[in-house]
C-alpha cells in the first residue's frame, strides 16, 4: 500500500515538474530560392518568448508543407532543358540541381526518377540515345554532391512524350530531363 501511494507521489511530482518548464523553439529556416536573379527568403518563425511560454497557450496543429509540393520552394521545379542534341546540364539550371541533390541527401530514403525526353527530330533510336545520356548527365552532378546510386534510377522516353511541333519554342520544352520521386 504505502509502496504504491509512494509511486503516485512520484509520478504526480514529476508531471508537475514537467508542466512548469517552458519550452524555447528555435526559428524555423530560411528557403532560399536560387533559380531567380534575386534571392528570395521566407522570414523565420519567431522565437517564443520564456513569459509568454509560462502561460498555456492554445494547441494549433503545425501543418507541415512537403518541399517538394510548395509552389515557393526550388524543390517543386522538376524539368531540367537543354540545347538542341546537347546533354550537358546548363549553368543556369544548377541550383536546381544542388537543391535536389541537397534533399536525397537529407532523405536516404527517397529515391528519385530521371526521365530523359528528346524533341521529335532525329530518329527513335537516336532519341532514345540522347534522352538516356541526358538523364545520366543529371544523374552524375547529383552523384558529384553526394547523392548514392541506390536513389537515383534513369529512364529515356526519346521522343515519345514530344508535341507536335513546328518552331524552336516548342522543341525547347521537349529537350528536358523530368525529375519524379517515388511515391509522390
Amino acid at each position: 500500500m504505502k509502496k504504491s501511494l509512494l509511486m503516485s507521489l512520484l509520478l504526480a511530482t514529476t508531471l508537475v515538474a514537467c508542466s512548469n518548464n517552458a519550452v524555447k523553439e528555435k526559428p524555423a529556416a530560411p528557403v532560399v530560392d536560387n533559380s531567380k536573379s534575386t534571392q528570395v527568403t521566407q522570414p523565420a518563425a519567431p522565437a517564443i518568448k520564456e513569459e509568454a511560454a509560462a502561460t498555456p497557450a492554445p494547441a494549433q496543429p503545425e501543418i507541415a508543407v512537403n518541399p517538394l509540393k510548395d509552389p515557393n520552394n526550388i524543390l517543386s521545379k522538376r524539368s531540367i532543358y537543354f540545347d538542341f542534341d546537347k546533354d550537358e546540364v546548363k549553368a543556369e539550371f544548377r541550383p536546381l540541381v544542388e537543391a535536389h541533390a541537397k534533399y536525397l541527401t537529407a532523405n536516404p530514403n527517397a529515391k528519385v526518377i530521371l526521365q530523359g525526353n528528346a524533341d521529335n527530330r532525329g530518329s527513335r533510336e537516336y532519341n532514345l540515345s540522347l534522352g538516356q545520356r541526358r538523364s545520366v548527365a543529371v544523374k552524375k552532378a547529383v552523384n558529384v554532391l553526394g547523392v548514392q546510386d541506390k536513389q537515383i534510377e534513369t529512364i529515356s522516353y526519346g521522343e515519345e512524350k514530344a508535341k507536335s511541333c513546328k518552331d524552336e519554342t516548342c522543341y525547347q520544352q521537349d529537350r528536358r530531363v523530368d525529375i519524379v520521386y517515388e511515391n509522390e
